[in-house]
């Protein structure tokens, strides 16, 4: 049963009738499976207009990995649905893990909606995810910010050549890939989390940063992590010993 959502909002809104639509189904045909079943993203923060695409972001979580339907993406009466499944255990696994991804994956473990959690699992996750960030120590997200930032400064030295090779569609491409990465950084220092991959870029202001803008930001970026001792530069011992 959903909790915390406005009746009236999700009679109007075809998307939280899709989602519920297919809640009823995963747990009419995996019933001996299914822990629980949530909406994540848009719809689980309540506070879009319903406008724009039209997309449903569906957990399932099994009481055994491989159990319940298969992962898949769908559009169902004109709604995108994304539907992840996983395992109890490796999803608590999965959000008790600090990586370089952190800032595009925790949205999805602190803010959901159920549709069904008669064990009050869901909480658990939350609890659990925000238990291990008071816990983190600083290396760890400066670590898992060496690992985005080489992903940036990678993205961005290919858009450079791709550029001056006036391959500029593949350019843009890239540059796109190396501002993500690059916000994804910027939010691993602040220890902030974004909905999606829009917002990171919006809230780091490199949306629409171009590659001069881009590049500045991934110096600075080197910079600093320099200076919280995760040099992004070092030999070849350094590179082994990982």
């Amino acid at each position: 049963m959903a909790v915390g959502v406005n009746a009236e909002r999700r009679l109007d809104d075809p998307r939280w009738q899709v989602a519920e639509r297919v809640g009823d189904a995963v747990l009419r045909r995996f019933p001996a499976d299914v822990l629980a079943v949530a909406v994540h993203g848009p719809l689980a923060h309540g506070d879009d207009d319903g406008g724009g695409d039209r997309e449903v972001g569906l957990l399932v979580v099994t009481y055994r990995p491989g159990a319940g339907p298969p992962a898949a993406t769908r559009r169902v009466d004109g709604v995108l649905v994304d539907l992840t499944v996983a395992g109890a255990d490796d999803y608590l696994r999965r959000a008790t893990t600090i990586t370089s991804r952190w800032p595009l994956t925790a949205d999805r473990y602190v803010t959901t909606r159920a549709l069904h959690d008669p064990t009050g699992w869901l909480r658990k996750l939350r609890d659990e995810h925000l238990a291990r960030l008071a816990r983190a120590r600083p290396a760890e997200f400066s670590g898992a910010a060496r690992q985005a930032w080489y992903r940036g400064s990678a993205a961005h030295a290919r858009a450079l050549r791709l550029a001056e090779w006036y391959e500029t569609d593949q350019a843009l491409l890239m540059l796109g890939e190396a501002r993500l990465s690059a916000a994804t950084v910027q939010g691993l220092f602040s220890r902030t989390y974004f909905r999606d991959p829009g917002d990171a870029v919006r809230r780091t202001g490199l949306a629409g940063a171009d590659m001069t803008e881009v590049g500045a930001a991934l110096t600075r970026q080197a910079e600093e992590l320099a200076a919280r001792g995760r040099p992004v530069d070092g030999t070849i011992d350094d590179l082994l010993s990982g």
